[in-house]
């Protein structure tokens, strides 16, 4: 039986949505491992808009599942559309979308509130033991949604964001970009990418471990 893997966007482009590379990433090597694919992202406005040749922000306003729906081709649906029960897995890529769009943490930090269909579904997911990877600064967004599980994650080895995932109730743990950790507790598997870098290649090894652990949890 084919499993089914969630994939949940933040918008397009990595200042304000989801990291184009470690969506496409996750899309290919879901791929080939033979996943049937679900994109989802919130049907909400994006925080703000920046100009990615610039990195300023811009007046512009832009929805983040209208947005996502460029990086999934169009085949993409409302979270809030989506239970637990309709899959196997689920990962979310980073980006600062993850940040300031599926939660506020960019801006609030530890006191982030997190999309409330968002909370909803991640609750779900890792109620009903089914196995969750973040990539990237996802996984701050993720300690926030599970904050009372304790959750193990790694967003690599920045000290200040360690230490806001450890103030919302996770346990942080240092890794390379080629490594992931993984909460066999919650059925959790996170792994630093573009927080590390430096280049698509690198971020490529840890996405892959990433999607690869998540397959070997749904078959175990």
């Amino acid at each position: 039986m084919t499993a089914t893997v969630g994939v949940l966007l933040s918008g397009c482009g990595v200042f304000d949505g989801t990291e184009i590379h470690e969506a496409v990433l996750t899309l290919l090597f879901l791929d080939r491992a033979g996943a049937t694919i679900r994109c989802m992202a919130p049907d909400t406005a994006q925080m703000h808009v920046i100009n990615h040749l610039t990195q300023e922000a811009t007046d512009e306003r832009r929805n983040v599942l209208v947005e996502s729906a460029r990086i999934a081709r169009g085949a993409i649906q409302d979270v809030a559309a989506v239970k637990a029960a309709d899959l196997d897995a689920l990962i979310i890529p980073g980006g600062f979308g993850a940040a300031k769009n599926l939660s506020d943490f960019a801006v609030k930090g530890p006191e982030a509130e997190v999309h409330p269909e968002v909370q909803r579904l991640l609750q779900e997911m890792v109620a009903a033991g089914k196995p969750i990877g973040a990539i990237c600064i996802a996984p701050a967004t993720l300690t926030r949604a599970l904050a009372d599980r304790h959750p193990e994650v790694t967003i690599g080895s920045d000290a200040a964001t360690a230490g806001a995932i450890e103030s919302m109730g996770g346990r942080h743990h240092t890794c390379t970009v080629d490594m992931i950790q993984v909460d066999e507790r919650n059925r959790l598997v996170t792994t630093p990418a573009y927080m590390l870098g430096p280049g698509i290649k690198d971020v490529a090894t840890g996405i892959e471990k990433l999607v690869a652990r998540i397959m070997a949890m749904i078959s175990a």
